[in-house]
Protein backbone atom coordinates (compact mmCIF):
# COMPACT_ATOMS: atom_id res chain seq x y z
CA UNK A 1 0.00 0.00 0.00
CA UNK A 2 3.18 2.27 0.82
CA UNK A 3 4.32 1.88 -2.98
CA UNK A 4 0.65 2.62 -4.35
CA UNK A 5 0.86 5.79 -2.02
CA UNK A 6 3.83 6.74 -3.15
CA UNK A 7 2.80 6.53 -6.65
CA UNK A 8 -0.51 8.22 -6.07
CA UNK A 9 1.22 11.32 -4.82
CA UNK A 10 4.38 11.37 -6.91
CA UNK A 11 6.88 10.76 -3.85
CA UNK A 12 8.40 7.66 -5.30
CA UNK A 13 12.59 8.04 -6.22
CA UNK A 14 12.39 5.23 -9.31
CA UNK A 15 16.02 5.82 -10.88
CA UNK A 16 15.11 6.21 -14.51
CA UNK A 17 18.54 7.16 -15.99
CA UNK A 18 19.88 4.15 -14.65
CA UNK A 19 17.38 1.85 -16.86
CA UNK A 20 17.78 4.33 -19.99
CA UNK A 21 21.18 2.67 -20.77
CA UNK A 22 19.53 -0.69 -20.70
CA UNK A 23 15.98 -0.26 -22.20
CA UNK A 24 17.47 1.78 -25.02
CA UNK A 25 19.72 -1.38 -25.87
CA UNK A 26 16.60 -3.09 -26.38
CA UNK A 27 14.70 -0.65 -28.35
CA UNK A 28 17.52 -0.72 -30.70
CA UNK A 29 17.58 -4.48 -30.89
CA UNK A 30 13.59 -4.53 -31.77
CA UNK A 31 13.94 -1.19 -34.55
CA UNK A 32 16.45 -3.55 -35.75
CA UNK A 33 14.23 -6.62 -36.06
CA UNK A 34 11.74 -4.45 -37.09
CA UNK A 35 13.73 -2.89 -39.93
CA UNK A 36 14.69 -6.58 -40.63
CA UNK A 37 11.62 -8.14 -40.90
CA UNK A 38 10.11 -5.09 -43.15
CA UNK A 39 13.53 -5.70 -45.66
CA UNK A 40 13.30 -9.54 -45.34
CA UNK A 41 9.72 -10.11 -45.15
CA UNK A 42 7.91 -6.86 -46.14
CA UNK A 43 4.13 -6.17 -45.34
CA UNK A 44 1.21 -8.54 -46.17
CA UNK A 45 -0.64 -5.45 -47.57
CA UNK A 46 -4.50 -5.38 -47.82
CA UNK A 47 -6.45 -5.48 -50.63
CA UNK A 48 -6.96 -1.80 -50.86
CA UNK A 49 -3.31 -1.12 -51.11
CA UNK A 50 -2.27 -3.26 -53.97
CA UNK A 51 -5.31 -3.89 -55.31
CA UNK A 52 -7.25 -7.36 -56.41
CA UNK A 53 -10.10 -9.15 -55.37
CA UNK A 54 -11.00 -10.72 -52.15
CA UNK A 55 -13.29 -13.50 -51.24
CA UNK A 56 -14.40 -14.20 -47.99
CA UNK A 57 -17.07 -17.32 -46.53
CA UNK A 58 -17.67 -18.27 -43.19
CA UNK A 59 -17.03 -21.91 -43.28
CA UNK A 60 -15.47 -25.05 -41.89
CA UNK A 61 -13.10 -26.35 -44.84
CA UNK A 62 -9.62 -27.59 -45.48
CA UNK A 63 -7.44 -24.55 -46.65
CA UNK A 64 -5.78 -27.80 -48.99
CA UNK A 65 -9.22 -28.68 -50.71
CA UNK A 66 -9.78 -24.88 -51.52
CA UNK A 67 -6.43 -24.59 -52.70
CA UNK A 68 -6.80 -27.36 -55.12
CA UNK A 69 -10.37 -26.17 -55.94
CA UNK A 70 -9.07 -22.67 -57.50
CA UNK A 71 -6.05 -24.06 -58.93
CA UNK A 72 -8.43 -25.81 -61.34
CA UNK A 73 -10.20 -22.31 -62.22
CA UNK A 74 -7.14 -20.50 -63.03
CA UNK A 75 -6.27 -18.67 -59.30
CA UNK A 76 -3.04 -20.92 -58.40
CA UNK A 77 -1.72 -18.57 -57.01
CA UNK A 78 -4.35 -17.19 -54.90
CA UNK A 79 -3.51 -16.38 -51.29
CA UNK A 80 -5.91 -18.78 -48.66
CA UNK A 81 -5.95 -17.28 -45.01
CA UNK A 82 -7.91 -18.57 -42.23
CA UNK A 83 -9.09 -15.70 -40.38
CA UNK A 84 -10.62 -16.10 -36.63
CA UNK A 85 -11.63 -19.61 -36.19
CA UNK A 86 -14.37 -20.18 -39.41
CA UNK A 87 -13.95 -17.70 -41.67
CA UNK A 88 -12.12 -18.34 -45.25
CA UNK A 89 -10.28 -15.48 -46.87
CA UNK A 90 -9.04 -15.51 -50.64
CA UNK A 91 -6.93 -13.29 -52.12
CA UNK A 92 -6.17 -13.18 -55.70
CA UNK A 93 -4.73 -10.65 -58.00
CA UNK A 94 -7.64 -11.77 -60.62
CA UNK A 95 -10.25 -8.16 -61.17
CA UNK A 96 -12.03 -9.20 -64.94
CA UNK A 97 -15.60 -9.36 -63.12
CA UNK A 98 -16.70 -12.57 -65.15
CA UNK A 99 -13.29 -14.08 -64.23
CA UNK A 100 -14.49 -13.14 -60.38
CA UNK A 101 -17.80 -14.46 -60.22
CA UNK A 102 -16.11 -17.87 -61.23
CA UNK A 103 -14.17 -17.84 -58.73
CA UNK A 104 -16.80 -17.20 -56.20
CA UNK A 105 -18.84 -20.16 -57.40
CA UNK A 106 -15.86 -22.22 -57.68
CA UNK A 107 -15.15 -21.21 -53.53
CA UNK A 108 -18.87 -21.34 -52.76
CA UNK A 109 -19.09 -25.22 -53.65
CA UNK A 110 -15.82 -26.31 -52.01
CA UNK A 111 -16.72 -25.10 -48.64
CA UNK A 112 -20.41 -26.15 -49.62
CA UNK A 113 -22.34 -22.90 -49.13
CA UNK A 114 -24.61 -21.12 -51.54
CA UNK A 115 -22.59 -18.65 -53.76
CA UNK A 116 -24.65 -15.63 -52.09
CA UNK A 117 -22.70 -15.92 -48.39
CA UNK A 118 -19.65 -15.48 -50.85
CA UNK A 119 -18.38 -12.10 -50.17
CA UNK A 120 -16.35 -10.48 -52.48
CA UNK A 121 -14.34 -7.01 -52.66
CA UNK A 122 -12.63 -5.67 -55.93
CA UNK A 123 -10.00 -3.26 -55.96
CA UNK A 124 -8.51 -1.64 -59.08
CA UNK A 125 -4.83 -1.07 -58.74
CA UNK A 126 -5.36 3.10 -59.03
CA UNK A 127 -7.30 3.00 -55.86
CA UNK A 128 -4.41 1.14 -53.96
CA UNK A 129 -1.55 3.82 -55.28
CA UNK A 130 -3.93 6.42 -54.45
CA UNK A 131 -4.46 5.16 -50.53
CA UNK A 132 -1.20 4.00 -50.18
CA UNK A 133 -0.14 8.07 -51.10
CA UNK A 134 -2.47 9.83 -49.26
CA UNK A 135 -1.16 7.57 -45.97
CA UNK A 136 2.24 8.49 -46.58
CA UNK A 137 1.24 12.05 -47.20
CA UNK A 138 -0.40 12.51 -43.97
CA UNK A 139 2.03 11.08 -42.11
CA UNK A 140 4.51 13.57 -43.78
CA UNK A 141 2.07 16.31 -42.54
CA UNK A 142 1.70 14.76 -38.70
CA UNK A 143 5.02 14.98 -38.49
CA UNK A 144 5.61 18.57 -39.86
CA UNK A 145 2.92 20.13 -37.61
CA UNK A 146 3.46 18.31 -34.58
CA UNK A 147 7.05 19.62 -34.80
CA UNK A 148 5.96 22.89 -35.44
CA UNK A 149 3.43 22.84 -32.60
CA UNK A 150 5.82 21.31 -29.70
CA UNK A 151 8.66 24.04 -30.99
CA UNK A 152 6.50 26.59 -30.13
CA UNK A 153 4.59 25.25 -27.19
CA UNK A 154 7.82 23.85 -25.38
CA UNK A 155 11.34 24.14 -27.58
CA UNK A 156 12.61 22.88 -30.79
CA UNK A 157 14.72 20.17 -28.28
CA UNK A 158 11.84 18.44 -26.63
CA UNK A 159 10.29 18.29 -30.75
CA UNK A 160 13.41 16.33 -31.63
CA UNK A 161 12.59 13.68 -28.53
CA UNK A 162 9.13 13.43 -29.16
CA UNK A 163 8.99 12.41 -32.97
CA UNK A 164 12.34 10.55 -31.71
CA UNK A 165 9.61 8.75 -29.80
CA UNK A 166 7.18 8.82 -32.33
CA UNK A 167 9.33 7.10 -34.83
CA UNK A 168 10.26 4.56 -32.83
CA UNK A 169 6.33 3.16 -32.00
CA UNK A 170 5.80 3.25 -35.49
CA UNK A 171 9.06 1.06 -36.71
CA UNK A 172 8.07 -1.54 -33.87
CA UNK A 173 4.61 -1.86 -34.09
CA UNK A 174 4.82 -1.76 -38.78
CA UNK A 175 7.48 -4.58 -37.35
CA UNK A 176 5.14 -6.16 -35.65
CA UNK A 177 2.92 -7.08 -38.54
CA UNK A 178 5.75 -7.52 -40.74
CA UNK A 179 6.85 -10.49 -38.23
CA UNK A 180 3.69 -11.77 -37.86
CA UNK A 181 2.30 -11.11 -41.18
CA UNK A 182 -0.66 -9.53 -40.25
CA UNK A 183 -2.74 -7.71 -42.79
CA UNK A 184 -2.47 -4.01 -43.31
CA UNK A 185 -6.15 -2.54 -44.05
CA UNK A 186 -7.12 1.00 -43.90
CA UNK A 187 -8.36 0.35 -40.32
CA UNK A 188 -4.35 -0.48 -39.37
CA UNK A 189 -3.26 2.46 -40.73
CA UNK A 190 -5.85 4.38 -38.27
CA UNK A 191 -4.80 2.45 -35.80
CA UNK A 192 -1.17 4.01 -36.27
CA UNK A 193 -2.47 7.31 -36.69
CA UNK A 194 -4.26 7.09 -33.10
CA UNK A 195 -1.09 5.42 -31.60
CA UNK A 196 0.97 8.96 -32.57
CA UNK A 197 -1.89 11.11 -30.78
CA UNK A 198 -1.88 8.40 -27.56
CA UNK A 199 2.08 8.49 -27.47
CA UNK A 200 2.33 12.35 -28.08
CA UNK A 201 -0.24 12.88 -25.32
CA UNK A 202 2.09 10.40 -23.09
CA UNK A 203 5.33 12.40 -24.10
CA UNK A 204 3.73 16.02 -23.19
CA UNK A 205 2.27 15.41 -20.19
CA UNK A 206 6.69 14.55 -18.95
CA UNK A 207 7.24 17.27 -21.31
CA UNK A 208 5.17 20.42 -19.17
CA UNK A 209 5.85 18.52 -15.90
CA UNK A 210 9.60 18.65 -16.28
CA UNK A 211 9.40 22.51 -17.83
CA UNK A 212 7.57 23.45 -14.99
CA UNK A 213 9.93 21.70 -12.80
CA UNK A 214 12.90 23.28 -14.22
CA UNK A 215 11.34 26.62 -14.02
CA UNK A 216 11.23 26.13 -10.14
CA UNK A 217 14.74 23.90 -9.41
CA UNK A 218 16.74 25.91 -12.31
CA UNK A 219 17.95 28.84 -10.79
CA UNK A 220 19.14 27.06 -7.72
CA UNK A 221 22.17 25.83 -9.85
CA UNK A 222 22.17 23.06 -8.25
CA UNK A 223 20.90 19.89 -9.79
CA UNK A 224 21.68 18.49 -13.44
CA UNK A 225 18.93 18.46 -15.96
CA UNK A 226 19.22 14.53 -15.72
CA UNK A 227 17.86 15.17 -12.29
CA UNK A 228 15.31 17.35 -13.02
CA UNK A 229 14.27 15.08 -15.58
CA UNK A 230 13.98 11.99 -13.63
CA UNK A 231 11.71 13.95 -10.66
CA UNK A 232 9.25 14.94 -13.70
CA UNK A 233 9.02 11.07 -14.42
CA UNK A 234 8.16 10.39 -10.83
CA UNK A 235 5.62 12.63 -10.66
CA UNK A 236 3.67 11.20 -13.43
CA UNK A 237 4.48 7.70 -13.45
CA UNK A 238 0.45 7.46 -11.47
CA UNK A 239 -0.54 9.45 -14.67
CA UNK A 240 0.98 7.20 -17.43
CA UNK A 241 -0.08 4.16 -15.97
CA UNK A 242 -3.46 4.79 -15.03
CA UNK A 243 -3.63 6.17 -19.01
CA UNK A 244 -2.20 2.84 -20.12
CA UNK A 245 -4.04 0.85 -18.06
CA UNK A 246 -7.43 2.37 -18.77
CA UNK A 247 -6.27 2.58 -22.62
CA UNK A 248 -4.98 -0.94 -23.16
CA UNK A 249 -8.26 -2.98 -21.04
CA UNK A 250 -11.05 -1.74 -23.87
CA UNK A 251 -8.58 -2.77 -26.70
CA UNK A 252 -7.96 -6.34 -24.94
CA UNK A 253 -12.00 -6.37 -24.59
CA UNK A 254 -12.44 -5.05 -28.17
CA UNK A 255 -9.84 -7.99 -29.51
CA UNK A 256 -11.34 -11.16 -27.01
CA UNK A 257 -15.34 -10.25 -27.44
CA UNK A 258 -15.07 -8.91 -30.80
CA UNK A 259 -12.87 -11.01 -32.81
CA UNK A 260 -12.26 -14.12 -31.66
CA UNK A 261 -15.64 -14.56 -29.69
CA UNK A 262 -17.81 -12.41 -32.49
CA UNK A 263 -15.12 -13.23 -35.12
CA UNK A 264 -15.09 -9.21 -36.17
CA UNK A 265 -12.26 -9.31 -38.67
CA UNK A 266 -11.70 -5.49 -39.05
CA UNK A 267 -11.69 -5.52 -35.15
CA UNK A 268 -8.88 -7.73 -34.97
CA UNK A 269 -7.08 -5.79 -37.60
CA UNK A 270 -7.86 -2.31 -35.87
CA UNK A 271 -7.28 -3.96 -32.54
CA UNK A 272 -3.81 -5.35 -32.71
CA UNK A 273 -1.83 -2.09 -34.07
CA UNK A 274 -3.49 -0.43 -31.27
CA UNK A 275 -2.42 -2.72 -29.00
CA UNK A 276 1.17 -2.62 -29.72
CA UNK A 277 1.03 0.95 -30.05
CA UNK A 278 -0.28 1.59 -26.73
CA UNK A 279 2.01 -0.60 -24.47
CA UNK A 280 5.18 0.62 -27.34
CA UNK A 281 4.02 3.94 -26.92
CA UNK A 282 3.99 4.27 -22.71
CA UNK A 283 7.32 2.78 -22.91
CA UNK A 284 8.76 5.17 -25.05
CA UNK A 285 7.76 8.33 -23.44
CA UNK A 286 9.54 7.21 -20.23
CA UNK A 287 12.78 5.81 -22.04
CA UNK A 288 13.15 7.46 -25.51
CA UNK A 289 11.77 10.79 -25.72
CA UNK A 290 12.89 12.01 -21.93
CA UNK A 291 16.33 10.45 -22.67
CA UNK A 292 16.54 12.34 -25.56
CA UNK A 293 15.62 15.82 -24.60
CA UNK A 294 17.62 14.94 -21.35
CA UNK A 295 21.25 14.56 -23.39
CA UNK A 296 20.41 17.75 -25.71
CA UNK A 297 19.75 19.90 -22.57
CA UNK A 298 22.55 18.73 -20.59
CA UNK A 299 24.39 20.31 -23.80
CA UNK A 300 23.91 23.66 -22.28
CA UNK A 301 25.84 26.06 -20.79
CA UNK A 302 24.58 26.41 -17.96
CA UNK A 303 24.07 22.63 -17.13
CA UNK A 304 27.60 21.88 -18.35
CA UNK A 305 28.96 24.20 -15.41
CA UNK A 306 26.92 21.84 -12.83
CA UNK A 307 28.26 19.14 -13.94
CA UNK A 308 31.70 20.52 -13.86
CA UNK A 309 30.94 21.45 -9.85
CA UNK A 310 29.23 18.41 -9.34
CA UNK A 311 32.59 16.18 -10.56
CA UNK A 312 34.71 18.53 -9.10
CA UNK A 313 32.91 17.18 -5.63
CA UNK A 314 32.97 13.52 -7.01
CA UNK A 315 29.29 13.01 -7.25
CA UNK A 316 30.12 12.90 -11.30
CA UNK A 317 27.58 10.33 -12.29
CA UNK A 318 25.02 10.08 -9.77
CA UNK A 319 21.32 10.60 -9.85
CA UNK A 320 20.61 12.46 -6.54
CA UNK A 321 16.71 13.11 -5.47
CA UNK A 322 15.66 16.72 -5.56
CA UNK A 323 14.83 18.62 -2.25
CA UNK A 324 11.23 18.87 -1.63
CA UNK A 325 11.65 22.38 -0.58
CA UNK A 326 13.21 23.34 -4.45
CA UNK A 327 10.90 21.57 -6.40
CA UNK A 328 7.58 22.76 -4.80
CA UNK A 329 8.86 26.32 -3.68
CA UNK A 330 12.05 26.94 -6.09
CA UNK A 331 13.92 28.24 -3.26
CA UNK A 332 17.40 28.85 -3.11
CA UNK A 333 19.73 27.04 -0.38
CA UNK A 334 18.42 27.36 2.92
CA UNK A 335 20.78 29.07 5.57
CA UNK A 336 21.34 26.48 8.36
CA UNK A 337 19.88 26.62 12.03
CA UNK A 338 21.95 27.68 14.39
CA UNK A 339 22.95 25.05 17.02
CA UNK A 340 23.84 25.00 20.65
CA UNK A 341 26.61 27.25 21.04
CA UNK A 342 26.31 29.13 17.71
CA UNK A 343 25.43 32.76 17.97
CA UNK A 344 22.59 32.96 15.49
CA UNK A 345 23.38 36.28 13.13
CA UNK A 346 22.29 39.72 14.12
CA UNK A 347 20.84 40.79 11.18
CA UNK A 348 17.03 39.72 10.38
CA UNK A 349 17.98 40.06 6.76
CA UNK A 350 18.71 37.56 4.08
CA UNK A 351 22.48 37.35 2.40
CA UNK A 352 23.26 39.65 -0.34
CA UNK A 353 22.93 37.25 -3.29
CA UNK A 354 20.55 34.66 -1.78
CA UNK A 355 17.88 35.60 -4.35
CA UNK A 356 15.40 36.19 -1.61
CA UNK A 357 13.60 39.40 -1.67
CA UNK A 358 13.56 40.98 2.29
CA UNK A 359 10.26 41.89 4.03
CA UNK A 360 9.59 45.48 3.71
CA UNK A 361 9.84 46.97 7.42
CA UNK A 362 6.60 48.43 9.04
CA UNK A 363 5.10 52.08 8.90
CA UNK A 364 4.84 53.46 12.49
CA UNK A 365 1.51 53.68 14.00
CA UNK A 366 0.46 57.51 14.55
CA UNK A 367 -0.82 58.34 17.85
Amino acid sequence: MSLFGDLYRGDTHIDFPRFWRKALVVSAVLVLVSVGALVVRGLNLGIDFEGGTSLEVRADADVGDIRDALSGAGAADARIQTVGTDTIRVRTDIDERTAVLGLRDTLAEAVGVPPEDVSVSTVGPTWGDEITDKAVRALLVFFVLIAVYISIRLEWKMAVGALAAVVHDIVISVGVYAVFQFEVTPATVIAFLTIMGYSLYDTMVVYDKVRELARRVGPTGRYTYTEIMNLALNQTMARSINATFTSVLPVLSMLVVGSLILGAVTLQEFGIALLVGLVVGGYSSVVVASDVVARLKEREPAYVQIREKLAARGEAGQTRRVSADDAVLGAAPRRPTPTAGTAPESSGRPAPGSGVIPPRPRKKRRR
